[in-house]
């Protein structure tokens, strides 16, 4: 039996898919109500949260595979206290409740913002250590503390790996997480910053997952990247395959500071949360690139060309939107 937290996210949904067609049963979390997913009937859902070690605990007496994949991305100052709860508490959570059951292997999902990042380096690896004293938003120091706490698990001698994606590519719901990017493109919105970014897509990071997990590998972390884009490079690109104007405004850095200041005041006066912070608007200015050498090393992964990804992500959210407006035109008529 295989246990997946975070069933209803981009990562989570096409993990499940991967499961089901492999023969495993499958059991998830839900909040709320059941996700949409393809395969959801298959599933044997429980309703929980990950913040509950009883509920966790009983949902794990059967289970030899844990993929921990919940998680909050949020650079929002009102989020601070969240992603220490979710990303923190709940992975320990999960530790804890996987060393009661002395069988199970856990796959923990953490994030490139958890690797760090010297000064002077353009590359990037899983040796790379944290700087405590370095400025950190609040999203990337919560997934640093939820890594620990798997470490922690494994000093107790907890069978797990854990893996760092960058930046996910795929079709899903377009007003969450990475997503939005192509919602961005989509809306033609004008303005764009300097800097790049990682990217990779989503069905390599569960093949990745999957391989490492029902593997002999253990106590080993994974970053997986496909490659980096300037955002410029990846906004046209992605205007290209949704046949839209891309942004063409690049905001000096000097004003990205002034925006994000102006926001944060916007955001106090009308308890709204701003769209531009200030963790954002610095994280849009890095450049570093990650290396996918040892994963690549570890299990012969070939990452797809992020052209490759970007159009399959842009025709998938395009037949999805097609999907869902077109109930709404027949009724019109």
């Amino acid at each position: 039996m295989v246990f997946v937290t975070g069933g209803s996210g981009l990562i989570g949904s096409f993990l499940i898919q991967a499961l089901l067609e492999q023969g495993h049963q499958v059991k998830a979390i839900y909040r709320g109500q059941v996700p949409g997913i393809p395969g959801a009937e298959q599933v044997q859902w429980l309703e929980g949260d990950i913040l509950d070690p009883v509920f966790l605990r009983s949902a794990l007496e059967d289970v030899k595979y844990v993929f921990h994949s919940a998680g909050l991305v949020s650079y929002a100052p009102q989020d601070v206290e969240l992603l220490k709860q979710i990303n923190v508490e709940g992975t320990a959570n999960i530790v804890d409740a996987c060393l009661e059951q002395q069988s199970i292997k856990l796959c923990h999902v953490s994030s490139i913002a958890a690797v760090g990042r010297p000064k002077g380096s353009t590359t990037l690896t899983e040796k790379d250590k944290w700087d405590q004293a370095e400025e950190h938003s609040a999203y990337a120091s919560s997934k640093y503390f939820g890594e620990l706490e798997v470490w922690r698990g494994i000093s107790e001698g907890l069978n797990a790996v854990i893996v760092n994606p960058s930046v996910v590519l795929g079709p899903a719901d377009w007003t969450r997480s990475s997503t939005r990017l192509f919602k961005y493109v989509f809306d033609q919105k004008s303005f764009y910053t300097k800097g790049s970014a990682n990217f990779v897509d989503v069905r390599d990071v569960v093949e990745a997952m999957l391989q490492l997990t029902f593997s002999d590998i253990t106590g080993e972390r994974f970053i997986l990247n496909a490659g980096q884009l300037t955002y410029k490079e990846f906004f046209e690109r992605v205007a290209g395959c949704l046949g839209k104007k891309a942004p063409g405004i690049k905001v000096p850095a000097a004003l990205a500071e002034v925006v994000w200041r102006a926001e944060r005041v916007r955001s106090w006066l009308t308890g709204s949360r701003p769209l531009i912070t200030k963790d954002t608007a610095r994280v849009a200015s890095k450049t570093h690139l990650f290396s996918n050498n040892k994963v690549s090393a570890a299990i012969g992964l070939e990452f797809r060309p992020l052209d490759e990804t970007i159009a399959w992500s842009c025709s998938r959210l395009l037949a999805l939107a097609s999907a869902a407006t077109t109930p709404e035109t027949a009724n019109s008529n």
